[in-house]
């Protein structure tokens, strides 16, 4: 069987689980109230900090899932993501309207990831 590691873990869940040579990241946020834009940087920094921690990084993303609180916030979501994401590293994805938990809170972004 294979080890399970988790990371920043607290009675409710974990910020990063390792299972084999895969990597799940728990939904990372930016600071509540800032513009969506500032609030996808920071998310992405988690990720990336979350990522190195483990060992790997953004360039083995397998699969991302980004949830907005406006679909209307798409376009500059995009604008972000994309300067953020290494060319022809591009993973699986999909972004839909949820209503997401805390006030002020616009997007969160849930990542799985291979270890190298």
């Amino acid at each position: 069987m294979t080890d399970i590691t988790r990371f920043d873990t607290t009675p409710r869940m974990s910020q990063a689980v390792v299972h084999g040579d895969t990597v799940y990241l728990a939904g990372q946020c930016g600071t509540a109230h800032d513009p969506i834009a500032d609030q996808t940087r920071t998310a992405l920094a988690k990720v990336d900090s979350y990522l190195a921690q483990v060992g790997t990084s953004k360039d083995r993303l397998l699969s991302v899932t980004i949830w907005l609180s406006s679909i209307a916030d798409y376009d500059a979501i995009n604008q972000v993501w994309d300067a953020w994401l290494p060319v022809g590293h591009a993973p699986a994805r999909s972004c839909g309207e949820v209503q997401i938990g805390g006030s002020g809170y616009d997007i969160e972004i849930i990542c799985t990831a291979a270890l190298p």
